[in-house]
């Protein structure tokens, strides 16, 4: 399997970011496992859906970052779920854990955003994940829109677990004004559900317009990845997009 472009500041000053969304359960599996697949993924950005939100959810982020060579950004418990770690190539501008409108009876859903900086390019990052109901989940993919407009910045990524397919009005709101990664440049496999689980894309990765797609998809057969890994890792697949980002 051919990989995808490595990170690079090329010399017109845009960037080559490569970004992980990754469901990983609240880290109940096997957590050498999914740190393993992150690493051999090798994410300037990783957003996180289900990080853990309960007793001592901080050390448990800070764990799955220290042994994913990485570091914390945003989210976890304070964004009920979606948390955003990235790598030390990223210098932080600011961040914002947004707690969406709840219905009663289904679980509360938020966001976790940040501005990262790469060189001279401004990157607003978003990780989701969408309710499992059909008219609230269609609602969150408005304020999602919102929000990544309120990032006030020119460039910008979403990615997460939408709980919808490629068929559904929700993953179809976005892909109005989003590119869709595998879509756009498909890339590896498709599906992110568990694999022996029926076939369902429903994690992606969202750029918005200006970005450059080079490639996006779930990493089977990447070097460094194996397949009892991401068996053992979570119940989802990880999606992995190498996006050219412009300078500003």
């Amino acid at each position: 399997m051919r990989d995808l472009p490595g990170s690079a500041t090329e010399s017109d000053g845009s960037v080559v970011v490569r970004v992980l969304g990754y469901n990983v359960r609240s880290m109940r599996d096997d957590v050498d496992a999914l740190a393993r697949v992150i690493r051999a993924c090798r994410p300037d950005v990783v957003c996180v859906q289900e990080a853990p939100r309960f007793f001592r959810w901080r050390k448990a982020a800070a764990r799955l970052a220290r042994t994913s060579g990485l570091v914390y950004v945003s989210g976890g418990a304070t964004a009920s779920g979606p948390m955003i770690l990235s790598s030390l190539r990223a210098h932080v501008e600011r961040t914002e854990d947004v707690l969406l409108p709840r219905t009663p009876g289904l679980h509360q859903r938020g966001f976790a955003t940040a501005v990262l900086r790469f060189g001279r390019v401004r990157l607003g990052v978003l990780s989701c994940h969408l309710s499992i109901q059909d008219e609230e989940r269609y609602e969150q993919g408005r304020l999602l829109l919102d929000r990544l407009s309120a990032l006030d910045v020119p460039y910008a990524v979403a990615a997460g677990d939408l709980n919808d397919r490629p068929d559904g009005r929700t993953f179809g709101l976005l892909a109005d004004t989003l590119q869709d990664g595998w879509a756009t440049k498909p890339w590896g496999r498709e599906h992110t559900t568990r694999l022996g689980d029926p076939p369902q894309r429903i994690d992606t990765v969202f750029a918005t317009p200006g970005v450059e797609i080079l490639g996006c998809g779930v990493p089977m057969g990447l070097p460094g990845i194996a397949e009892r890994d991401l068996r053992t890792a979570t119940d989802h697949l990880p999606v992995l997009a190498a996006l050219r980002v412009p300078a500003t």
